[in-house]
């Protein structure tokens, strides 16, 4: 009995603290007497987790207002030193890492191209581990003021799978159109990756990662519920329903590239047929392209060949657009338009938003015919209650969301260090709540 109250008093403290934390972060700075209606605690235990936080280097002082008739009251925040997160994004055309701190300012950054070799996972790892060192080597960053590391990646993510011949693999994924398969991950990284044990590694979808920094800090804030679409060489979204702060939250990625749009459609590279990937997708875009007869070397990639089609269909004042690309671009926007208002019909969104590096560059000249397309196919009520907005965080957008994997686990655990043996399983927290436990399907 007594450790179990032993237990209940932890619990209770490091509940305290996550509230303080997480109120500090999100709507901060916040004076003390501020912290007290927003958390629900009273001013004695207010003031006591303030003083531990404060001692641990997590708060620190923002300045001072002035108070009706009383003392200026001193200002709090979370402090941007108190630790130190990497996020990764195993994209289609690069792994890109950097590394952050606690305000998610960017301190260091290294990419990886991988148009010569492909998905190869030795040689992804290794870039992860290369990485991540080069990172922490840039900004003389200790490791041991590592809060964790997150890893978005293309696919569908297994979680509590089989054990290894090791003990458990942790995530486990399974990539179909990039030829991953039952690939552990995780484990592969955590033997791989010179960081201390106590470190966690979390490992979600891109799609998912993007969501999350949309809903944190881009055009997803404030809204119910959203949908967030990344467009890159692949198509994938997720689905947020819940304030960031809502226990209730959910947060669903989608393998809605492939979703059919065309019966009896293009061949797409997962194998099925008339999948949405197949004709919005960068690298179904370049084929389509260079089966038309678009002028483009034979190894251009993804992002040489998008640019190259957007520049003949619009070359400006003083050229003469090109009917054929404007034609192929018009058949994405309705692929876009009659995909995106599935998810109208499904999910009831306030807003959507289009991220991903192709989705940037398509959105600007094709979200006026990607709004027409989804009103024409979307179901009247729920399109008129429904915004299409470009994502606001730009192509760093999958980075960032995947380091606030460990910043959530971080304002969870009330500001605790990872102990060690930590596993980088999501937390299921009032920030990063998640329903789907097994799987969760990405892209």
């Amino acid at each position: 009995m007594a450790e179990r109250n032993r237990r209940t008093v932890r619990d209770l403290r490091r509940g305290n603290r996550a509230r303080v934390l997480q109120r500090l972060y999100f709507d901060g700075p916040l004076s003390r007497q501020e912290l007290g209606p927003v958390t629900g605690l009273s001013s004695g235990s207010i003031s006591n987790v303030v003083a531990e936080l404060s001692a641990e280097g997590l708060l620190e002082e923002a300045g001072v207002v002035d108070s009706d008739g009383g003392r200026p009251r001193t200002l709090l925040r979370v402090a941007p030193d108190g630790g130190l997160l990497v996020g990764i994004d195993i994209g289609e055309t690069r792994v890109r890492v950097e590394l952050f701190d606690l305000s998610l300012t960017e301190l260091a950054r290294t990419e990886r191209l991988l148009a010569q070799h492909g998905y190869d996972v030795e040689r992804i790892v290794a870039h992860v581990r290369t990485g991540v060192a080069d990172v922490l080597r840039d900004a003389g960053a200790d490791p041991r003021r590592l809060l964790g590391i997150g890893i978005g990646v293309p696919g569908i993510i297994e979680r509590d799978g089989p054990e290894g011949p090791d003990g458990p693999r942790g995530a486990v994924v399974h990539g179909q159109t990039i030829g991953w398969r039952a690939v552990p991950f995780e484990q592969l990284l955590r033997e791989a990756v010179d960081v201390p044990p106590e470190v966690p590694l979390f490992v979600d979808n891109g799609a998912k990662t993007l969501g999350q920094a949309e809903m944190w800090f881009g055009g997803g804030r404030g809204a119910g519920a959203a949908a967030i679409a990344l467009i890159g060489s692949g198509v994938g979204a997720c689905v947020d329903h819940g304030d960031i702060l809502d226990e209730d939250r959910t947060s669903l990625a989608l393998e809605w590239g492939h979703t059919t749009v065309q019966l009896r459609g293009r061949r797409c590279r997962c194998g099925s047929i008339g999948c949405l990937e197949a004709y919005a997708g960068a690298e179904a875009l370049r084929e389509r392209w260079r089966e038309a007869g678009g002028p483009l070397p034979e190894d251009a990639d993804d992002e040489t060949a998008l640019a190259a089609l957007l520049a003949a269909a619009y070359p400006g004042r003083r050229g003469t657009p090109d009917p054929v690309a404007l034609a192929l671009l018009d058949e994405t926007a309705e692929c876009l338009g009659a995909a995106l208002a599935d998810l109208v019909n499904l999910f009831l969104p306030e807003r959507i938003l289009i991220g991903g590096w192709a989705g940037l560059l398509l959105g600007p000249r094709l979200l006026p015919e990607i709004r027409r397309y989804a009103n024409e196919y979307a179901l009247s009520h729920a399109a008129a209650r429904t915004t299409i907005e470009m994502g606001r965080l730009g192509p760093d957008a999958v980075t960032v969301g995947a380091a606030t994997l460990p910043l959530a686990d971080f304002l969870t655990r009330g500001g605790s260090r990872p102990a060690p043996g930590a596993t980088g399983a999501p937390p299921r927290t009032a920030v990063h709540a998640v329903r789907e436990r097994h799987r969760t399907p990405v892209n």
